[in-house]
């Protein structure tokens, strides 16, 4: 599927974070191997042995709002998630392409809008690191409403306090469960990005027109 985008019909950009504009790469590292090694340690096992013991606590709460709560996993693990972000920090990196894309839609004039499922405190964390809030127009963390991207009421609850018209709108995102929401709000313009983790392969899908980075929207 091709890619091109007729701008003159999109007056709004709406942007998830991790996946979208900063590598996932961060993300997956910190949950997959940091944190059942945390967990390990507090608890007498080895990192494979705390994995296993891990997963079904992840699996409950996926697509929730508790699955993106730094401190809910505090909670839940016995553990000082956050403190344990702010040691690996040096790792929040941009993806490729993804400021260029940022200045570009600035100079183009268009409203741009941060959408993102991070909890407070660790988009407070990535945005000391990239200074990425600054390029935005406004920014919504998930928390804000109460409920996920993927809670089909969270596009009504977006639209009470950000006005934009469904019809022409861009909305970018790594997570399909999430696009499918943003569809199902009659957003016209829908892209994935295929390539959220640098240090993993491409997903391959064909629901929604992919791009491996978001400045080949351009």
């Amino acid at each position: 599927m091709k890619n091109l985008l007729d701008w003159n019909a999109i007056d709004t950009v709406l942007l998830d974070l991790d996946g979208t504009l900063l590598d996932l790469a961060f993300d997956s590292y910190f949950w997959h191997e940091v944190i059942p090694q945390h967990y390990g340690d507090a608890h007498g096992l080895e990192a494979v042995e705390a994995r296993a013991e891990i997963a079904p606590m992840f699996r409950a709460c996926e697509g929730t709002i508790d699955w993106y709560c730094v401190d809910y996993w505090s909670r839940t693990l016995q553990l000082d998630v956050m403190a344990i972000k702010q040691s690996h920090r040096e790792r929040v990196r941009w993806l490729p392409g993804a400021q260029e894309f940022l200045r570009e839609l600035r100079e183009r004039g268009k409203r741009v809008v941060m959408l993102t499922s991070s909890h407070p405190k660790v988009l407070a964390l990535k945005h000391e690191r990239t200074q990425v809030c600054d390029h935005f127009d406004a920014v919504f963390t998930s928390h804000e409403f109460g409920m996920p991207k993927e809670d089909a009421r969270y596009w009504s609850a977006l639209r009470k306090v950000e006005e934009f018209d469904p019809r022409r709108t861009l909305f970018v995102d790594d997570n399909l469960a999430v696009l499918r929401s943003a569809l199902a709000a009659d957003i016209a313009f829908l892209r994935a990005v295929r390539r959220p983790d640098s240090m993993a392969p491409p997903r391959e899908q064909d629901e929604f027109t992919a791009v491996d980075a978001v400045n080949e929207l351009l």
